[in-house]
């Protein structure tokens, strides 16, 4: 039987708002269910989150025109469930504890590549903060729902 880790590892979330103040959301093309979720990913080693969450950004989306404008102070952690157990970092992990960034996109749409070497998403939209929770995965709904509370006040604010 398997001995499920009792360390998270260590992660950054990105809240990605556009100039209209939506948020990108990205369609994961690893699941079998409808899931969107933010940009997010693991710090390596020696790494400082504010440079993991602009690499992973710029990894899953192709973005790079951006500017950072808030972040949490906070470690977020979830675990992951039961049917996650034998994915890839399950295996050391119990679950992720994030660092979230919030990031003005400065770019234009056409900026944004999907097809990039470490490919999460199959699709992606600009949405209404508000609407996030419900098209996340359960596990992570209570991170998100932190996050939605933490730059909510960025929603829908045209960039100055």
């Amino acid at each position: 039987m398997k001995t499920i880790p009792s360390v998270y590892r260590p992660c950054v979330g990105i809240v990605l708002f556009n100039k209209d103040g939506l948020i990108f959301l990205g369609q994961r093309n690893d699941v079998s269910q409808n899931s969107w979720q933010m940009p997010q990913g693991g710090i390596d080693n020696n790494e400082k989150p504010v440079d993991a969450a602009l690499r992973e950004l710029e990894e899953e989306t192709g973005i790079k025109t951006v500017e950072i404008i808030d972040h949490t102070r906070d470690w977020l952690r979830y675990d992951y469930p039961p049917l996650l157990l034998n994915r890839k970092f399950s295996n050391y992990y119990k679950g992720q504890q994030q660092l979230w960034f919030a990031m003005r996109f400065l770019g234009t749409d056409d900026e944004i590549n999907l097809h990039t070497n470490h490919a999460e998403f199959s699709s992606w939209k600009w949405s209404n903060i508000n609407d996030l929770v419900p098209l996340v995965v359960d596990f992570k709904k209570p991170v998100y729902r932190e996050v939605v509370k933490k730059f909510g006040y960025l929603a829908n604010r045209p960039a100055i």
